[in-house]
């Protein structure tokens, strides 16, 4: 094992980490989440579970990450996103070049300022790397040597020609599939990249084959089976997987209430569920009394701690003085968004005596989609009467009961 005090007293800074997070991820497919290693996985970006592993493992004394030059902004909102997870590390920024030979070679160039002694070196979609792994890893560090993991092939492998038949049956008995990390003395694998550069030699597929080249030792560590590198999308469709499987949280769903009464007044219509409907009389409030998009908004604000309707809309300012109820209701639903969370469904009860709602229920419904970009199926209108009871009963005013669900990002 690397003994990190004694590194310190010569001068050195024991092992750091180089991961590589450059790559623009194409087999992966599109998406609005930017390269693969931005995608998430439970809420955080994967390069960030990837960092998390080693910015909490003891060993390791610096971190540092090769990034495109684009993405610079995706990297801050991915650590951004738990940084406290990431042990308070200084992460070390270079931007890597247009081969993932070239972004190594930078990435090291800026970590050897720090005087590392050893470093490893990793995928950034690698993300269920772990300290066992580094760990064995570390234990065959020696200043002379390089260290790989990887897996012994299992599947038998075939050799073929160019018109893809088989030419013949290669022996798997000596073959293993590399993983990263790999590990080497630090300035050993610099310059062994430095002169790959100066050979003009480009096509080392990993730093374990640059090693090779430049006459140092790697020995074979075993590898993870769980140590997939998500290239394709249907690798991160299986991360996804691994990690509902492992994670015994609950989602973070909230469910938010509502309640709201309105009297009747002179008038010839009610507007309710933003449907205007003839009637003998109408609704007394200080905007357009639409009582049940009043408790709506409230239930959804209920999702988000944000106060009811009266603490962003007072009733004593004259800019709501007749104001349609629909503002008041998309803005409740935009502060549901800026705090990540997703309406699961809408459930609102109209009680009064009349108008007779039933009529009106699938423009209500349609209102409430358009308001609320949601499926039609995950929004509910009903009524009921007041059975002659109450103030209700004796046909004074309407009240409206709504009930939302609400997903957000997270877990309890």
């Amino acid at each position: 094992m690397i003994d990190n005090e004694a590194n310190s007293a010569d001068g050195h800074n024991g092992i750091a980490v180089l991961i590589l997070a450059a790559g623009r991820g194409e087999r992966a497919g599109q998406s609005s989440e930017g390269p693969k290693q931005y995608r998430h996985l439970a809420g955080k970006a994967i390069i960030a579970w990837t960092l998390q592993v080693f910015c909490n493992h003891p060993l390791i004394d610096k971190v540092a990450v090769s990034l495109h030059p684009d993405d610079e902004l995706l990297f801050e909102n991915a650590i951004a996103c738990g940084f406290d997870e990431l042990a308070g590390m200084e992460i070390i920024r270079s931007h890597g070049g247009s081969t993932r030979q070239i972004s190594t070679r930078l990435g090291l160039e800026s970590l050897e300022k720090h005087h590392p002694e050893f470093v490893m070196i990793h995928d950034g979609v690698r993300p269920f790397v772990d300290h066992e792994m580094i760990d064995r890893i570390a234990a065959s560090l020696t200043p002379t040597q390089g260290v790989v993991p990887a897996l012994p092939v299992s599947d038998t492998i075939k050799r073929s020609d160019i018109n893809g038949f088989v030419v013949k049956t290669v022996p798997r008995n000596e073959l293993h599939a590399a993983q990263t990390p790999q590990a080497f003395p630090f300035k050993t694998i610099l310059k062994a990249h430095r002169n790959a550069q100066v050979a003009g030699l480009e096509d080392f597929t990993d730093d374990s084959a640059i090693a090779e080249w430049s006459g140092t030792a790697v020995k074979i560590v075993s590898g993870s089976v769980d140590n997939l590198k998500l290239t394709y999308a249907g690798d991160i469709d299986l991360a996804h997987q691994r990690i509902a499987a492992s994670d015994n949280s609950l989602p973070d769903v909230r469910t938010g209430n509502g309640y709201d009464v309105h009297a009747f007044k002179a008038g010839d219509s009610v507007t309710l569920c933003g449907v205007k409907i003839p009637h003998d009389r109408s609704l007394s409030g200080h905007s357009d009394a639409d009582v049940a998009l009043h408790a709506l908004t409230d239930a959804l604000l209920a999702t988000c701690s944000a106060g009811d309707i009266g603490t962003h809309f007072p009733p004593s300012d004259a800019e709501w003085k007749n104001a349609d109820s629909r503002i008041f209701l998309e803005h409740a639903s935009g502060i549901v968004s800026k705090n990540g969370g997703r309406i699961g469904n809408v459930d609102i009860t109209l009680i009064c005596e009349a108008p007779k709602i039933g009529p009106h229920r699938d423009p209500m419904v349609e209102a409430l989609a358009d308001m609320l970009k949601l499926d039609p199926h995950r929004i509910s209108v009903k009524a009921t009467t007041n059975e002659k009871l109450g103030f209700i009963g004796r046909n004074e005013g309407i009240a409206a009961i709504a009930t939302t669900t609400v997903v957000f990002p997270g877990s309890l």
